[in-house]
């Protein structure tokens, strides 16, 4: 599975809004599995979305045939626009789909890895954070995917940001020291998300 990372700095948000409802079109592309996204909870100007693909044959099909007539809708809504792409490596919790209608908040966490500890900062995220946070009450799924250059993603999606903010009162200085992450990270980037539903495909 593929999942795309798009992260914009809104300049009109009512016209990003009106253009992100375009994407309901979606549903009809070979390999499409789901989209959802919403508004970062600290910066208002920033809006995230995620897509999920089968795979880059099918992602790239799109790509070159649908992708640029749905985007049109949002020229101009935004200033700034940066994207990612990341294989799945595997799930956080079991069981993971690509779909948003049951969560209230995403978060996403960006990893950039030092080369030589990237085997550890996998097996870590595996064996110590995956199983923190599958136990955390709210926490519903999510997923850890892997980029070239040594780049990570780690999305999580959460019944409400109450809960989220629960297993990170309580857990996450804790962990860090326990798997090394400062030792493996050499940049970490993350955001809270408020999901809007009309965005979901």
């Amino acid at each position: 599975m593929l999942v795309k990372w798009i992260r914009c700095t809104v300049v009109d948000r009512r016209g990003f809004e009106r253009g992100q409802r375009k994407w309901v079109e979606l549903p009809g592309a070979p390999g499409f599995k789901g989209r959802g996204g919403g508004w970062s909870r600290e910066h208002p100007d920033v809006a995230h979305i995620f897509a999920f693909w089968e795979n880059r044959v099918f992602y790239d099909s799109f790509m070159a045939r649908s992708h640029d007539g749905l985007a049109a809708a949002q020229s101009g809504t935004y200033s700034d626009i940066q994207v990612k792409l990341f294989e799945y490596r595997f799930d956080v919790k079991t069981g993971f789909e690509p779909r948003f209608t049951d969560a209230d908040v995403v978060r996403v966490a960006h990893s950039k890895v030092r080369e030589d500890r990237v085997e550890h900062f996998a097996l870590m995220q595996e064996r110590v954070w995956n199983p923190a946070m599958a136990g955390s009450p709210g926490m519903l799924r999510g997923v850890f995917g892997e980029s070239p250059g040594h780049e990570f993603l780690v999305l999580s999606m959460w019944q409400s940001s109450a809960e989220r903010g629960k297993y990170r009162a309580g857990s996450i200085e804790r962990l860090s020291q326990r798997t090394q992450i400062d030792d493996d990270v050499v940049e970490l980037a993350g955001d809270v998300v408020q999901l809007e539903s009309s965005w979901t495909v």
